[in-house]
This record gives C-alpha cells, structure tokens and sequence, in this order.
C-alpha cells in the first residue's frame, strides 16, 4: 500500500480552528461496519449507541505546555520530553543556531545544548528550573494556524485530564462533558502523545515508514474491566494504541503494565480487542487515519470522510468526530 492511498481533499475552511462552545454539541458521524451504513448524528447522541456490557477506555493524559521562545524572540523551543527537570529533550526551530554547546534564555534560566540525537532532537540541560506557568504555551497543531489563547487551557484539554506528559491532546475525548461521562462504564489508560503524532508520513510505501515511540501504561483495574467487558470501546487512537499493545504483548487475560510503544496499525492488522472505536477525522496521508482504516476497511472510511467533507463536518483537534461500530 502506498502512502497516497490515504489522500482525500479537504477544504481548509473545514478545519477547526476553535472549540464549540458546548463540547458534546459536536457532530457524530456514525459508521456501522456490518453494513455500511453511514448515519449523521450529534455527539450528544452516543447513549443511544451503547449496549448493557459496554466498557470504554479513555486516555487520561494531560497536556503540559511544551513549546517555549527564548528571551529575544529567536528560538522556539518545544520540550518532547524529560530526564529529570533539568534535562529537556526538545525539537528546536531555526536548529542551525543551536549547535552543541550553544545557550539559549528563557526567563532566569539558561540552557546549553549537550547533544543531538539523530532525529535532529537537542538535549538541553539548564541551570535553574524554567517556570512552565509564565513562559510555557500549548503547543497547538500547525493546522489551526494560530497561537494558544486563554480558553485553550481549558478546552484543549479533557475533562478528565490526570497525568501531565502530553504535548497534544487526546481529541477523541475533547467532546465528553463530565456528564455524559458519568453516564458510561469507563476506566483509563495513560499514553502521553508526543510530537511524532504530528510528523507527516513521507515514505511512499507505508511499510517503510518509521513509527514514533510513546509511553504509556494500564492499571489493573483497567485490565480487569477490559477483561468482562462484552463490547471494548476504544476513545481515540491513543487507546487504541495501548489495548492493542497490552494484547499483543502480554496475550490475555490482560495484566496492568507499561511501557513504551511504536505499535503500526495498518490495513491488513487484525485487531485483538477493540470492538468500537471514537475517533476523530483525521490528516491526509497520516498514520491514524491508516489505524481507522485498518479497522472498518480503506473505502469504507473514504467514503465516510466524503460524506463528512459534503455535509462540512468540522475536521481535526477540535473538530467533530466518527463512532465505528
């Protein structure tokens, strides 16, 4: 399979640059997989579609803010992870004046570069603490063309955000409100979504292509609900991520766990234990829109991506989203 086969055209004035105002006001494009049957409904709608034995596993990470500018203005720095608080492993822009041992200034602390992996990453060590809450910005994606604003601290979060480590938003989740949530059998997994999810796929043949690493972990009682559960509903492709890991590393019963995963979901994989997924649509070419590809079939879910772009359905982070069933 080639990269180009996930293309489709999206109108840019379809991407969603901003948050509804009511978070389960959004679209839910419905697609049953037994039948093909596409069904335009409202996120509000998604008690109608859960059956006694359901179990959805959500992705409590936090978004932290990741993306820092020096004191002048010239380099932007975004922190794709730690090793302990003074070490940052960063993507810096422009990368040719951070070279090994150059500095950088943000507020009273100072950074020096000491290395720089292959994937162009700078590992930064500072000599103070950087204070996060006065110089750290969400590191919105590139697609809302736009800087972080004061609602964003909230609404580019879920509402059930626990364990800081995410530089993007699990967005599958961004439409529940504590409400409907509370309404649903539920438990969590934690994978903290890193920069990878944003780099484009440039190899021309999917199976060349290098998938990025991410953390993540299951408690038990997670484990064990999966476990009974008649129905495992997948919220976003960030849980899918784990539950199809956790399957195929440990086998069954499930057991809690963590670790870091590059798992590659492509047509042509056989899902161990989602039965549903929630989802959001998805970038071109990307390597989630392969995952929901692979698991309601390529021209099912271009046809249902047809369909959405026809009735202007909201795309991408805080756009609306699709339930397969």
């Amino acid at each position: 399979m080639r990269t180009i086969d996930f293309d489709y055209n999206l109108p840019e004035e379809l991407i969603a640059a901003h948050p509804l105002s009511n978070r389960a006001a959004s679209r839910m494009l419905v697609v049953h997989r037994d039948t093909g049957l596409i069904e335009h409904r409202h996120f509000s709608d998604i008690l109608d579609y859960v059956q006694q034995g359901d179990h959805f596993v959500l992705n409590n990470t936090r978004v932290i803010p990741a993306r820092y500018f020096s004191n002048d203005g010239g380099i932007e720095l975004v922190r794709a992870g730690l090793s302990g608080l003074d070490l940052w492993k960063c993507l810096v822009r422009p990368g040719r004046k951070m070279k090994i041992g150059r500095s950088v200034q943000v507020g009273d602390a100072t950074g020096i570069v000491e290395s720089i992996d292959d994937e162009g990453y700078r590992y930064i060590r500072w000599d103070q603490p950087v204070d996060e809450e006065q110089y750290g910005r969400l590191a919105l994606p590139h697609y809302m063309n736009r800087e972080s604003e004061a609602e964003d601290k909230e609404r580019y979060q879920t509402v059930y955000a626990q364990e800081d480590g995410a530089i993007a938003a699990p967005t599958a989740g961004l439409h529940f409100t504590p409400e409907i949530l509370a309404a649903l059998p539920h438990s969590f997994v934690t994978l903290h979504v890193g920069v990878g999810t944003f780099r484009p796929v440039k190899a021309d043949i999917i199976t060349d292509h290098q998938m990025h690493s991410e953390h993540f972990s299951m408690p038990a009682e997670t484990a064990t609900a999966i476990e009974a559960a008649k129905r495992v509903i997948a919220v976003g492709t960030t849980s899918v991520r784990v539950i199809e890991t956790m399957a195929t590393r440990l086998g069954r019963p499930l057991k809690e766990g963590e670790g870091d995963t590059d798992i590659f979901i492509y047509p042509g994989y056989e899902y161990k234990l989602t039965d549903v997924l929630l989802t959001n649509f998805h970038l071109p070419q990307s390597t989630l829109i392969m995952l929901v590809s692979a698991f309601a079939g390529k021209e099912l879910i271009m046809e249902a991506y047809r369909q959405a772009v026809e009735e202007k359905y909201r795309f991408f982070s805080y756009g609306d989203c699709m339930l397969i069933l």
